[in-house]
């Protein structure tokens, strides 16, 4: 790969990291500015708004040119691997169900219009016409595994699915009353949801060429198998009985499908799940993500270390390099994977060499 080019390194750390041992040091995503390269001044920035905007036109090309300079303008330190995210935002799995996607000029991201006024009548099912998000997805994707050949790798897509795809359809609210209200109609319609959830991540498998280049996410580890980041942020909404009904059931199914995930735990409000979550076989790493106005991970130690004592890993996205050559091992390294973004490139390689020397 032109921007990464030691990536049999990432491949034997990743592989260490999903079989839960150690080769020389934590998994570790370290990116800073290119040793004597301007960042450059782009033509269009990847975000949410921007990527819809490429999606919808078809027009592929600006922003992916501009990803690809800013690409070219990074050190990717350690296990660190350039990826482009296609997305319509974090409701394009509502999208792909029927809902439709909002962007506005100045947002930075895109959500779905509720269009369920019951679910009696409402079918779940994929909208697979060629004007359809699905297909736009799909080919917006294979243009940009083709473009991004030997250069980049295309990520999986953001998957809420579940009940986060049934709350995009209907509203949170209203989903809550429905719970209450119609438990075995809802139930149906989460059943019906998750059945397409093969279907719509074999799409961006394919579309992707990840089984020849493996998969990556918003989450930077990386898998040569089939891998995917999953949650249901909607949990925090349910009581602990609710989650296990409807929850816990729907994670292990899409866990099923894959060799490895993450489970993107959001929220001190779904605490309440916390030991039925960490009782899934299934799921491999778990990402911590506190909430707005809440301490950072650093400060969660005693819920980290019940995670890895549970057995499973841990992707922390939030500490700087001094913390972790600080308390890095309060953790156990085998189990822990660090991502994070540095002012240097010469910060990013002393980090590697502090945990390759000390660990």
């Amino acid at each position: 790969m032109i921007y990464k080019e030691n990536m049999e390194s990432v491949k034997r750390h990743a592989k260490a990291f999903w079989e839960k041992e150690l080769i020389d040091r934590p998994y570790l995503c370290v990116t800073a500015p290119k040793r004597g390269v301007a960042y450059p001044q782009v033509e269009v920035v990847n975000t949410a708004e921007n990527c819809y905007k490429a999606c919808m036109s078809g027009n592929y090309d600006p922003i992916l040119r501009s990803f690809e300079q800013v690409v070219s303008s990074i050190y990717w330190g350690g296990d660190a691997v350039p990826n482009f995210e296609v997305t319509l935002g974090p409701d394009q799995y509502a999208g792909f169900l029927g809902a439709r996607i909002q962007a506005k000029e100045g947002y930075i991201t895109t959500w779905a219009e509720h269009c369920v006024e019951d679910w009696e009548n409402f079918d779940i099912r994929l909208d697979k016409a060629p004007d359809g998000y699905f297909e736009k997805v799909r080919r917006f994707m294979e243009y940009a595994a083709a473009f991004g050949k030997d250069k980049f790798l295309v990520n999986m897509l953001d998957l809420h699915s579940n009940l986060d795809a049934l709350s995009a359809l209907r509203g949170p609210q209203e989903l809550c009353f429905d719970i209450m209200d119609y438990p075995e109609l809802v139930m149906e319609k989460l059943r019906a949801v998750n059945a397409t959830y093969p279907e719509v991540y074999e799409m961006a498998y394919k579309a992707g060429n990840m089984a020849e280049n493996g998969t990556i996410g918003w989450s930077p580890i990386y898998c040569e198998d089939k891998s995917a980041v999953i949650q249901c942020d909607f949990s925090c909404m349910l009581s602990p009985q609710q989650a296990r009904e409807y929850v816990i059931p729907s994670i292990q199914e899409e866990a099923s499908h894959l060799v490895h995930n993450i489970y993107h735990y959001d929220g001190k409000q779904a605490l309440g799940h916390i030991d039925d979550v960490l009782a899934i076989k299934e799921i491999d790493c778990v990402q911590w993500v506190p909430g707005d106005g809440q301490p950072r991970t650093i400060e969660w130690m005693d819920l980290l270390h019940k995670i890895q004592d549970a057995g499973k890993s841990l992707w922390i996205y939030d500490w700087t390099a001094e913390e972790i050559k600080q308390h890095y091992k309060e953790l156990k390294p085998e189990l822990t994977a660090f991502s994070l973004y540095v002012n240097s490139q010469d910060e990013a390689e002393e980090l590697e060499e502090y945990l390759i020397k000390n660990t």
